[in-house]
């Protein structure tokens, strides 16, 4: 049965980020996408030049039209801009008894741009981490949700996992990307083991939108498997979209991860 999955997150116009990039990511991995908007971005790959947030009522009024028709097998929540926004999608994903929620703490863009109002930060830390089967954040959100410093090596990564479980998640995957080094291990935690995931960097300035990709794979894969396996599967298919992403031509600035490498051929875009 093909999994349904359903984004909880801002609109990207140049397509690399946001739902955008979660419905592209949906799809290279066989799940069917639908999206519920929070706010809308003017952006591109140079930065974020300013948001618009939709109202909470109309938030919930979206969930609840896709939960009164729609099964929903997995459900990512990226951009939530507000503290009402969050309070809002915490209450129907708990009315709704949903299940696979995916969060990536969206606080800044790639670009170093805010996209959660101060207010949101203690929001998002009570009500919605404790609701999630995992949370994905990268070390500079790990230290806000926190309210530490954030981490900057593997051991204070590992020391940074377990307080991040005690926020309240299922699971936590702390993505060791801004580590310095040739090296980037992202460290999963579900509460006695911690599990880690080696990768390579790839040589690219297309990196917009790899946190939401991320996130969003692991969504589309939790349906089929269990979650060392989601995250595993979820990773691989981010590091090849990486390094397929130079044969995109996107913008002038950080261009968005090629979602659909392993589907494109080469030739056929030429």
């Amino acid at each position: 049965m093909i999994a349904n999955a359903l984004t909880i997150a801002g609109s990207d116009p140049s397509g690399g980020a946001g739902i955008q990039a979660d419905l592209k990511s949906f799809s290279a991995l066989g799940a069917y996408g639908m999206s519920v908007i929070t706010a809308l971005t003017a952006q591109n790959t140079q930065g974020v030049r300013s948001f618009q947030v939709v109202e909470p009522g109309f938030v919930i009024e979206q969930i609840d039209a896709i939960f009164a028709d729609v099964r929903v097998d997995a459900v990512k929540i990226g951009m939530v801009a507000t503290a009402g926004i969050v309070q809002a999608i915490a209450e129907r994903l708990r009315h709704h008894s949903a299940r696979n929620i995916v969060l990536d703490p969206v606080m800044v863009a790639k670009s170093g741009d805010a996209l959660l109002r101060q207010d949101a930060v203690a929001a998002l830390r009570e009500n919605l981490v404790p609701l999630a089967d995992v949370i994905t954040p990268n070390l500079p959100e790990a230290g806000v949700l926190l309210d530490t410093a954030a981490p900057a090596t593997l051991g204070e990564m590992r020391e940074a996992v377990h307080a991040l479980h005690r926020l309240g998640p299922k699971w936590v995957l702390l993505k060791g990307g801004h580590l310095t080094g040739e090296d980037s291990t992202d460290l999963l935690f579900d509460g006695s083991t911690i599990t880690e995931l080696p990768g390579r960097r790839i040589a690219t300035k297309n990196s917009h939108g790899t946190g939401c990709t991320l996130s969003a794979a692991i969504g589309a894969l939790l349906p089929r498997y269990d979650m060392v396996e989601a995250v595993r599967r979820a990773k691989a298919y981010l590091t090849a979209a990486l390094a397929a992403s130079d044969r995109l031509s996107v913008g002038s600035g950080h261009g968005p991860v090629h979602h659909f490498h392993a589907l494109w051929r080469e030739e056929e875009t030429r």
